[in-house]
């Protein structure tokens, strides 16, 4: 193996950028990514950049299985708008618009 090769980055250790629960999604720079353990702002988190997650969902929007998915940094929530949201990557389920919460595939991109 390459001698200059780090880990896989699947699993970084990220600075808070607020404060976080266990399974929150937040961003930091290009970076979207869930907490695995809670943190106060400006604090190292350990967080995961891929994977199949329940996140909290913007309100009033109906996902379909495979709709592209983006993350809003004011509300903290994920949305089917594009504007200047992050896109993160996919729903895996359908979730109804009362739902709070929607299956999400984040696929580890980094945001432009």
């Amino acid at each position: 193996m390459a001698r200059n090769f780090v880990q896989p980055g699947e699993t970084l250790t990220l600075i808070a950028p607020r404060a976080l629960a266990s399974g929150d999604g937040f961003m930091v720079g290009g970076i979207f990514a869930v907490a695995l353990a809670a943190a106060a702002i400006g604090k190292p988190v350990e967080a995961r950049r891929i994977g199949v997650w329940d996140l909290t969902k913007t309100a009033g929007q109906a996902w379909t299985p495979g709709q592209k998915l983006y993350w809003d940094n004011t509300t903290f929530a994920v949305t089917t708008t594009v504007g200047t949201n992050a896109l993160i990557g996919a729903a895996t389920q359908a979730a109804a618009s009362a739902a709070v919460i929607g299956r999400v595939m984040v696929t580890g991109q980094i945001a432009a």
